[in-house]
């Protein structure tokens, strides 16, 4: 099964319930993780796993879950509310990915201890050889934010 590109369904409950809180530096605390080709991300994905998690086939660029997000907080244009994060990225970085996870590190509601926001498909493997891999998300603004409910 191939990745896919979604917000998770189980982020969209937990919004519902008021659990989830975006605002830059008082908010939960989010992270972005990479997998291989192998992954299943998608809609259903409702927390973060090692499985499928890429590795760094030399340097030290990438651990295990990822990278820190930095939170925009969340304002609305027209009848559309959005957030989005800062940019990421890993120097010095050799690894291949597929897709990316960004997950909830605070709340831990799910079946583990953190809860999945979106899935992101590359659309095919992405590689980086002893050099910068960076995530650039869209701009924040309410046609094109990363998360935006409209």
């Amino acid at each position: 099964m191939a990745n896919t590109s979604a917000v998770c369904t189980s982020f969209k409950v937990l919004l519902m319930k008021g659990q989830m809180d975006f605002t830059a530096s008082t908010g939960d605390s989010f992270k972005i993780a990479m997998y291989d080709s192998d992954a299943t991300l998608a809609a259903a994905t409702t927390d973060y796993s090692t499985s499928e998690e890429i590795t760094n086939t030399s340097g030290t660029a990438y651990t295990a879950g990822g990278e820190a997000l930095t939170n925009v907080t969340p304002v609305s244009s027209s009848t559309t509310a959005y957030t989005d994060f800062s940019d990421v990225s890993w120097t010095d970085a050799s690894f291949t990915a597929n897709a990316a996870l960004i997950y909830n590190t605070t709340t831990g509601t799910g079946t583990g201890t953190t809860d999945a926001v979106a899935a992101i498909a590359f659309g095919g493997d992405k590689t980086a050889t002893s050099g910068t891999f960076t995530i650039q998300f869209p701009a924040a603004a309410a046609s094109t934010a990363i998360l935006r409910i409209a």
